[in-house]
């Protein structure tokens, strides 16, 4: 595998990196001055005016964020999930804040050793640094805050990396200067060799000093005026001191990407967990849970400590008893389960356990879940089940190698020569591939088992913190692979595909095709599920480095019956965290959050809303539901409920949610469903250049654009109720705006040409031709006008000014939702991706599934109306059928209908898209959307389309269709 092919346009990447960019739109910029200008980065006056709080303002409210802004800050908020690209999004609004505003210095800040190694690793990885090079012409320097090693020298220098940072110029035209620090660097300490007091290492004063002028680090960084990022911003609490230090740097502004914040500020982009499982933009979690019998009613608590002794409290079989244990001492004295488990540390408010678990007072564990038995029954099961998901992915024409992370307590117990853990694990491993072995055909997958019986010893690898000082070749190449070289434990030549580690991989790593985690021993603390399950929810590469979407992949997760509640709690801190209200739980009340979403959602005001509710006899007087009275919030308003689908986290032995496709019925809807499948792309047939360049003067003629600039306004103070007031007045005649232009002619066009893909020369001409003052629009809200009125242009001027064409990309169309590759039909889809609804109401006999499942009223009326001259028809899956449309848009019908008219001789192929609102003027972009699929057809179907709104029947535009045709 030679490495890994990052994409370059993710919508959910593009619109957080475009929303923190339009933060900076058209403020005041003041170049540096002086000496030193070149080594300092461009100032943005962001109190010159109101511009910087309208920004975000506009911001928030384009991404249905609450609108809450802080001018005084200079913190902007970027929340994204794990697993979808918050190291790929900051940095690649590094380089767009470089090509758009010449911003040149960038501080990383991150809080633990890991996360600090993961970044560097994708910073430095050639795949990283060719993929943005390619977009931008330039490449990250990076300068990496470390701690000194070596002997001690007499004379104190600046730290290396700050030094390099600060005397990196913008000279180097084709650099980004990007430094990077973790928090323990922040706070590391020195002697002082005047005072001989411990001094930060950042806030010492050293011989060497930089400028003439800076010898203290802060200083010297604090000159430099910086962009800061901080990764995982919940690690640096505005109360902690590191965050404290962070502001002597004196950044300019402080970009904060995380999943989990204490609180936002000036929050403009937000991609919840919720989003990013039901958008498919992370794996699905699949829950796997070891049932223990005889230690369900044990548990172990810690009470207390003197600080040389612990007490804990065993309570098993309704009884309870005490133990003392002193440190070093095996809790197999409170219970034989724990069996080598050891206090390694104690004081009087916790201890530390000898695998690294640490207790506070009150905190419980269950002694079983430190059962060898069990353990070795989870491993069993973990090893069973990765070899499944490795037979499907490996099998495949583009395969997938998926990988198992195993999180241990006992290190011996792997890296010894005859430790538990190893030779169980290989015990297992054997045992599997052999059973494949028999069944398994010649191919590469049968070669690929074969040669992981070579060597069981190399199936496997570990990762723990005392691997620093392993001098062991075989180890340092496992730990490497592991930490630092992913692609290429993904290779296909390597037999390695099981991860053992210590917790220590919680945070910072991550490799995108682990399959499957298994916890071996209790987390003990109630951390954070989701962050629990963060090393393995990125969506998986396959053997060329691509990233593989529009699939659904699920993150198998092995844990003991001490968590029995995994999957629930795992569910509803999603939820919550995403602000969501869940269509699974059963709530005893009619919430503020639910009305509140109830009469956004429908418009309706607060009062009406009760008064109904009360007169329906479904909520009593203090708002508490009465019988199926959630039933009916449920049905009557489904869009509030925006919660993680119940599909995509799930336990393993639960029952999917299946519908059943009546398989007899297909065969009518087959020409439709492959034509509708077939994989295309939309081709503009325009004659020659000078034909565009008369479309494109047609666009700027009818285009109005927005001067930027600035106002004489007047204000003079009066008196008014013995109060001094400030009357403003702004004069109407002779007070023209004062156009301010933002960038350069040249830079504009090249961005311009780029946003548009068109040829700069061709712009420019056209901008003469037309006689537009450009001079008066540079700035990057034009180039946004331009993209949106363009990309609409193209789609209103299709087959009026120019012709379009769909060309084939593949010739075959399966697999499909509803077909194996073969073309075979399946019996059965996920019953999530027809509807998150469900109604045992009864379906007619001419639907394409056997039940009903649908998102809105309006579908589940049409599913519920039987029609005599429908042979067939279907509800299309979610995100199935995208019709390309010129100006990047795309069509995407819910219905599909075969018709027979009376006498049974004409067939009529009937699509609808439903939209769930009376609105019934269809709008010409809807018109022109069904152009463009009745142009994809090209009459090779005899197809017609319609947009149904909420106040008419499907019944009726059915008529309406059949009775033109006869």
């Amino acid at each position: 595998m030679a490495g890994f092919n990052f994409e370059k346009n993710l919508e959910h990447q593009d619109q957080a990196i475009k929303s923190t960019i339009e933060v900076f739109d058209d403020l005041e910029i003041i170049s540096s001055q002086g000496i030193n200008k070149k080594f300092i980065n461009p100032f943005f006056n962001k109190d010159r005016n109101l511009k910087y709080v309208q920004n975000i303002g506009n911001i928030q409210e384009q991404n249905g964020i609450e609108r809450r802004v802080n001018g005084k800050s200079n913190i902007i908020d970027i929340a994204m999930e794990t697993g979808t690209g918050k190291t790929y999004t900051y940095t690649k609004t590094i380089f767009e804040l470089n090509k758009r505003f010449g911003i040149f210095k960038f501080i990383v800040v991150v809080p633990t050793l890991a996360i600090k190694a993961g970044t560097i690793d994708f910073l430095k990885s050639d795949s990283s640094r060719e993929h943005f090079k390619e977009q931008y012409g330039k490449t990250i320097k990076l300068h990496i805050v470390e701690s000194k090693k070596g002997r001690k020298n007499n004379k104190s220098s600046m730290p290396k990396a700050v030094s390099s940072f600060v005397n990196a110029g913008s000279f180097e035209k084709n650099k980004i200067q990007v430094l990077i620090i973790n928090e323990g660097m922040i706070n590391a300490s020195t002697k002082d060799k005047v005072t001989e007091n411990q001094v930060l290492t950042l806030e010492k004063r050293y011989d060497n000093s930089i400028f003439d002028k800076y010898s203290i680090p802060f200083e010297a960084l604090a000159a430099t005026k910086s962009f800061m990022i901080i990764d995982e911003p919940h690690k640096f609490d505005k109360t902690n001191k590191a965050w404290k230090r962070l502001q002597k740097m004196n950044p300019q502004f402080i970009l904060r990407y995380g999943a989990t914040f204490k609180e936002h500020e000036n929050l403009v982009y937000n991609l919840t967990a919720v989003d990013s499982f039901n958008r498919n933009l992370i794996k699905g979690v699949e829950g796997h849970i070891t049932e223990f019998n005889e230690g369900k009613n044990a548990i172990v608590k810690f009470t207390n400590s003197d600080g040389k002794e612990a007490i804990f409290h065993l309570l098993e079989n309704k009884k309870t008893k005490t133990f003392k244990i002193a440190k070093k001492e095996s809790l197999e004295k409170v219970h034989p389960a724990m069996k080598n488990l050891l206090v390694e540390k104690l004081n009087k408010t916790k201890i530390v356990l000898s695998n690294g678990l640490e207790l506070k007072k009150g905190n419980k564990l269950n002694p079983y879940s430190y059962a060898e038995t069990l353990q070795e029954t989870m491993i069993q099961k973990a090893v069973k089940h990765h070899f499944k998901i490795e037979k499907k992915y490996l099998s495949r024409e583009v395969k997938i190698k998926p990988l198992t992370l195993f999180f241990i307590d006992n290190i011996e117990e792997y890296r010894n020569k005859d430790g538990y853990i190893k030779k169980t694990v290989e015990k297992y491993i054997k045992t599997e591939v052999e059973q494949l072995l028999k069944k398994e055909k010649e191919g590469f997958y049968k070669k690929y088992l074969e040669k992981t019986l070579e060597d069981i010893s190399q199936t496997h690898g570990g990762y723990f913190a005392v691997d620093k000082k392993e001098t062991d070749e075989v180890i340092e190449k496992e730990v490497n692979e592991i930490l630092h070289d992913k692609q290429a434990i993904l290779n296909l030549d390597n037999p390695r595909r099981f991860i053992f580690s210590k917790w220590t991989l919680r945070e910072g790593w991550d490799n995108p095709n682990i399959f499957q985690i298994c916890k071996l021993r209790s987390s003990g603390s109630e951390i954070s599920k989701l962050q629990e399950v963060g090393r393995g929810l990125r969506l998986p590469v396959n053997e060329y480095g691509n990233r593989v979407k529009d699939e659904q992949f699920y993150l198998n997760y092995f844990v003991d019956f001490t968590e029995n509640d995994f999957v629930e709690k795992l569910v509803n801190e999603i939820n919550e965290k995403s602000g969501a209200i869940s269509i699974e739980d059963v709530p005893q009340k009619l919430t503020d959050k639910m009305i509140k979403q109830i009469i956004e959602k429908y418009n309706l005001e607060e009062t009406e809303l009760l008064k109904k509710l009360d007169k329906k006899n479904i909520i009593k007087r203090n708002n508490d539901f009465k019988e199926n009275g959630f039933e009916y919030i449920k049905k009557t308003y489904p869009l509030i409920f925006e919660g993680v689908d119940s599909n995509k986290i799930r336990k393993a032995n639960t029952k999917k949610k299946k519908l059943r496709i009546r398989v007899e019925k297909y065969c009518e809807l087959k020409d439709l469903w492959e034509k509708l499948n077939e994989k295309v792309i939309l081709e503009y047939k325009i004659k020659n250049e000078n034909e565009f360049k008369n479309l494109f003067m047609e666009f700027l003629q009818n285009t109005d654009l927005i001067v930027e600039g600035a106002r004489e306004k007047t204000a003079q103070i009066g008196i008014e109720n013995d109060k001094a007031i400030v009357k403003e007045e702004i004069a109407i005649y002779g007070n023209e705006i004062t156009p301010i232009p933002t960038m350069k002619y040249g830079d504009f066009l090249k961005q311009l040409a780029s946003t548009l893909n068109i040829n700069m020369k061709t712009i420019h001409e056209c901008f003469i031709t037309t006689n537009i003052d450009i001079n008066k629009y540079l700035n990057q809200k034009t180039l946004r006008i331009f993209k949106q009125k363009f990309d609409n242009f193209l789609m209103y001027k299709a087959f009026n000014k120019f012709s379009i064409e769909y060309q084939k990309v593949k010739n075959t169309v399966h697999p499909t939702k509803f077909t194996h590759s073969n073309g075979k039909v399946k019996n059965e889809v996920n019953a999530s991706e027809i509807g998150v609804f469900y109604s045992d109401e009864k379906v007619p006999n001419n639907y394409l599934f056997d039940e009903l499942f649908y998102d809105s009223e309006l579908e589940k009326e049409n599913i519920k109306t039987n029609v005599s001259e429908v042979t067939v028809f279907t509800k299309i899956p979610k995100n199935s059928i995208k019709i390309p449309v010129a100006g990047g848009k795309s069509y995407s019908p819910d219905f599909a209908y075969i018709i027979h008219n009376k006498n049974g001789d004409k067939k009529l192929h009937f699509i609808v898209e439903t939209k769930n609102t009376e609105k019934e003027s269809i709008r010409e972009e809807e018109k022109q959307k069904i152009k463009h699929a009745e142009k994809f057809f090209d009459n090779k179907i005899k197809i017609i389309f319609k947009t149904q709104f909420k106040n008419k029947k499907i019944v009726d535009l059915i008529k309406e269709i059949t009775t033109k045709d006869n």
